[in-house]
């Protein structure tokens, strides 16, 4: 009897290993894209991976579904360790029904969520569906709205990665846009809400799926995604370096590794790094390479802000997020999406206890039109907020240009700050030299038989009295005048020395973020 029945359930395990059927694997294979399981067993530890609720079956009997199986309801849930730590995962299975959502494959995803949340660990939703099960109706935007509200429950708590690998379309992008980070792969990812023929038949307008909501459209244009590989295999390396350097749940902190760089190490390409014209640009990533361990440093939104740089590095083995312009794009100045992506970056390393390093070189706001209808304002009013809001450790170092409000946005002492180191290359004042000089002077400019003369002449003094850091340092504003090359060693001792470091808000329900 016994013998009938572990034969009966290795059977039954069978058919849902199978998923929709050997024809449809080796369509999804020849896509370019891997099964459910296949993604799932090469992001997880070797033999790690658990699966759960894979019994599972649709109540639906309508439409032809009382006589329609799928096989785990179309999602593969379970968990796991990804290089040893517990991991949580979904996965939509694009062989079954398309991976659509219906009632219970969603009850599936949300128990995976509620599990994570218990334990505190981190959540992986790999996402490939054709959207919601028509047939199901009402039942499955409701599922959609179940997801939703764990996402929003979850936020903050642990990190919830959501992994685009095939279609995401309609009500099913928003779940992975509540969530943490979005990762995509080129030319085989796709998110919009609503496609193609639907854009054509509303407004008219023609445009293919991949430039609509492709992988790069969502890295480069949009800025909803934050990660693009150009395969599925790098895709879940990428995820993997991305835990790396994140904590399990808000209540730890993330891991430490070794470090074989030497925490004194100088660099002394740093002390001729900035050049003398002012005007001329410098790539700031090389600063950061130089500074932090082993140069490596795991950029997010790598393709959307280029003007702004966001991303997670380590100093002594420990994570830290990095905040920085790009001189390199218009100057490194602050528009809307900068604001956006740095405000946003800013809030995922409070939320998991990342500190924040800034690094500025910023002329001021983009000025123009376009950014003031576009609500600069507002937009710009997110960085203040996150900034001020943060209580992780939060060190800023400027190594040239910070004037006006862009000098307070990134980060500057009245923001939180608790360590501001500058180079002798920094300037911090109201605005450029050029611009202070024409205002300040404008009558002795006028009324000089010389304007042009005294205008430079005028334009020098200032910078002579106020292009440099020493004013800000002697308000306290600026902590240390440092030398460049010894960059890495101080702002480790500001990391180490902030370790313990408590900060609490007043109790309230939440602040009323500038969205």
């Amino acid at each position: 009897m016994i013998g009938n029945k572990l034969q009966d359930l290795q059977n039954r395990k069978e058919k849902i290993m199978e998923g929709g059927g050997q024809k449809r694997v080796e369509k999804q294979h020849g896509n370019g894209k891997m099964t459910a399981r296949e993604r799932i067993n090469l992001l997880m530890d070797q033999g790690s991976f658990v699966e759960i609720d894979a019994f599972v079956q649709h109540r639906c009997n309508q439409l032809g579904m009382e006589n329609t199986q799928a096989p785990a309801e179309g999602v593969v849930t379970g968990y796991g360790t990804v290089n040893g730590r517990l991991v949580y995962i979904y996965a939509q299975d694009f062989t079954v029904l398309g991976g659509s959502l219906g009632e219970m494959h969603a009850k599936k995803i949300c128990k995976v969520l509620d599990m994570a949340m218990k334990v505190g660990a981190p959540v992986v939703g790999i996402n490939d569906s054709g959207g919601a099960r028509i047939q199901e109706g009402v039942d499955a935007l409701s599922g959609y709205g179940q997801i939703f509200y764990r996402n929003t429950i979850a936020s903050g708590v642990v990190p919830q990665i959501s992994v685009i690998m095939g279609p995401c379309a309609g009500g099913a992008v928003y779940s992975p846009a509540i969530t943490d980070f979005v990762f995509m792969v080129d030319k085989t990812s796709q998110m919009f809400i609503t496609g193609p023929q639907v854009i054509k038949t509303v407004t008219g307008e023609e445009v293919t799926s991949e430039d609509l909501g492709g992988a790069m459209t969502h890295n480069r244009i949009s800025g909803v995604a934050h990660f693009m590989s150009p395969d599925e295999n790098q895709c879940v390396e990428d995820i993997k370096t991305l835990l790396s350097f994140l904590p399990s749940n808000n209540m730890e902190t993330p891991p430490v590794f070794d470090t074989a760089d030497d925490i004194n190490r100088a660099e002394e390409a740093l002390n001729e790094i900035v050049p003398d014209n002012p005007n001329k640009p410098y790539d700031m990533k090389e600063v950061i390479r130089l500074i932090v361990d082993n140069g490596e440093f795991f950029e997010v939104q790598a393709y959307y802000a280029l003007n702004m740089i966001t991303g997670f590095a380590r100093l002594n083995g420990r994570s830290i997020g990095i905040i920085a312009n790009q001189p390199k794009v218009l100057a490194g100045c602050l528009d809307i999406n900068a604001s956006d992506k740095a405000g946003r970056f800013i809030r995922t390393c409070d939320a998991f206890n990342i500190p924040v390093l800034n690094m500025v070189d910023v002329p001021g706001f983009l000025p123009g039109t376009n950014q003031e209808y576009g609500g600069i304002i507002r937009h710009g009013a997110k960085m203040l907020y996150a900034y001020s809001e943060a209580t992780v450790p939060k060190v800023t170092l400027v190594t040239r240009k910070a004037y006006g409000g862009a000098y307070l946005a990134m980060c500057s002492k009245d923001l939180g700050a608790d360590v501001v180191l500058a180079w002798p290359s920094a300037e911090i004042a109201v605005m450029g030299p050029e611009g202070a000089a024409n205002i300040i002077f404008r009558k002795d400019i006028e009324g000089s038989d010389n304007p042009v003369a005294t205008r430079q002449a005028k334009i020098d003094q200032y910078k002579d009295s106020f292009a440099n850091p020493y004013i800000a340092a002697s308000r306290g504003f600026v902590d240390d005048v440092i030398v460049p090359s010894g960059t890495r060693q101080r702002i480790i001792s500001a990391f180490d020395m902030l370790l313990g470091k408590r900060e609490t808000r007043p109790a309230k329900k939440h602040g009323n973020l500038p969205v």
